[in-house]
């Protein structure tokens, strides 16, 4: 399949890799199966686990939120208000009050962290929990990208002063780099998002964007300021050593853990289909037997030995004896994305060796069996290297720059992420970002946290005016 059309490339390697199911008769709603669902279980650890060493602990909080609860803060129902599913009988009787699915957790969190949260010894209260939000998303759904019920993570924090909630954010950036692009090897951009696009209730939101393949922007990752903003309605206070009464300052943030595995996807596979990253592929090593005339047993005998080291060493291999040709097994689970294969005929076992296969060159070399293992791994490691440095190099060549509509509109044409002089990232620019989305299709993605230069006698790219800093312009999904 030609991965130059993504579109149809996806939609392919999600079928015939048994990644998802869309059959499901709802739309919007997906069956995970199992081969990305381990994988899918991997990253939850990974990520739960940095979040745990970063002091967080975790939660679990009901599914359901009472409409009072989402009525306290008014600018997040109102962000919300047309994607929340309500739950209003339950079997014959009518509800007294109507229940939304959570569409996110602050409004359900919240009026517990009001009881919890009496004095500084209280502080900082940093929990997250892991699941499910539902939102009756209107535009397209795409599995994995854009759904109705969204598997995530989110961290809720609460804190005495501004600038320990400040730090969080700092904290929240360091995190996703750690996981995201230590461990998942996805490379991303963070930006401050403009005001008119930051979450519902939020004084500030910081988002990450990775590449696909097609050249739109996916946000994979959040954070959010939410200073005092929901404290006050929710009355969030504590008695401070001073004795007076004061409300605290809270954060919010959420990986999209099915978004970080569409990017997996999308940003590892090639025309032959997946390529899984070996630490979280469900197979690590795929062992395909040469059978020639009689010597089955021989080999099956010489194949399990090899099953109980790798077994023993941690490492999930897995024996294809079924009766499909060698050349179909190659391509079967090639298509899968298992990273490294074994090939082992009767040559290879009068040697004791094995020909070793990397799923992403598809270089071969034989291998001694004898501490093959390690080999294994050794070549496993190299391979994430090797596909985290070259996705990284594609996102850097993917970005550039332009100072008039005309070439910002060519640019994203070419797929790219492109830095313009804008005139404002708050509410006054917001005509300009609306004439980029309506001329161009394309987004104002924000400000990138990194970057500190400020344009010197720069006009803005869409009405003229004097710029007072650079945004970045790409379209998204």
């Amino acid at each position: 399949m030609d991965r130059k059309n993504f579109s149809e490339w996806y939609s392919w390697i999600l079928k015939e890799a048994e990644l998802v199911d869309i059959r499901y008769n709802v739309k919007g709603f997906v069956v995970i199966r199992p081969w990305a669902f381990y994988a899918l279980k991997k990253m939850y650890s990974l990520y739960e686990a940095e979040l745990e060493a970063r002091g967080h602990s975790p939660v679990q909080f009901p599914a359901v939120i009472p409409e009072s609860n989402l009525k306290k803060e008014e600018e997040h129902i109102k962000g919300f208000g047309d994607e929340i599913f309500w739950v209003e009988k339950a079997g014959k009787n009518q509800l007294e009050e109507r229940l939304a699915l959570r569409p996110t957790s602050e409004t359900a969190i919240y009026p517990m962290y009001a009881l919890w949260i009496n004095g500084r010894k209280d502080l900082p209260l940093k929990l997250y929990q892991s699941g499910t939000v539902w939102r009756y998303e209107t535009k397209a759904t795409r599995p994995l990208i854009r759904l109705r019920e969204i598997l995530w993570i989110e961290s809720h924090c609460a804190f005495p002063a501004k600038e320990d909630a400040e730090k969080q954010i700092t904290e929240d950036v360091e995190i996703a780099n750690s996981v995201i692009s230590g461990s998942f090897g996805i490379p991303f951009i963070f930006f401050e998002r403009p005001q008119w696009d930051k979450f519902a209730g939020a004084e500030n939101t910081y988002a990450a964007d990775t590449l696909m393949p097609d050249g739109k922007v996916l946000q994979i990752c959040t954070t959010h300021m939410l200073g005092q903003n929901f404290a006050k309605p929710f009355g969030i206070k504590f008695s401070d050593n001073d004795g007076k009464e004061k409300f605290v300052w809270q954060t919010t943030c959420g990986p999209g853990m099915a978004r970080l595995l569409a990017s997996l996807i999308a940003i590892y596979g090639d025309d032959k289909g997946l390529i899984c990253l070996y630490h979280l592929s469900p197979v690590q090593a795929v062992i395909v037997p040469i059978y020639k005339g009689e010597n089955r047993e021989k080999i099956d005998k010489y194949v399990n030995a090899l099953l109980e080291d790798t077994k023993k060493a941690g490492i999930r291999a897995h024996y294809d004896t079924s009766d499909n040709t060698p050349g179909f097994k190659y391509n079967q689970w090639e298509m899968k994305g298992v990273p490294i294969r074994l090939e082992i005929g009767e040559r290879e076992v009068d040697a004791n060796k094995a020909v070793l296969v990397s799923r992403d060159t598809r270089e071969k070399k034989l291998v001694e069996i004898k501490g093959i293992e390690k080999e294994i791994e050794k070549t496993g490691k190299e391979m994430f290297e090797r596909l985290k440095k070259a996705a990284k190099e594609r996102l850097d060549k993917s970005m550039d720059k332009a100072e008039d509509i005309n070439s910002l509109g060519k640019l994203l044409e070419e797929g790219k992420i492109i830095r313009v002089p804008f005139c404002s990232l708050e509410m006054d620019g917001k005509p300009c970002y609306e004439k980029i989305k309506e001329g161009l299709k394309a987004e104002v993605r924000g400000r990138m946290l990194s970057e500190k230069d400020k344009p010197k006698n720069k006009k803005c790219v869409v009405c003229g005016k004097d710029a007072h800093g650079y945004a970045y312009v790409a379209r998204q999904y």
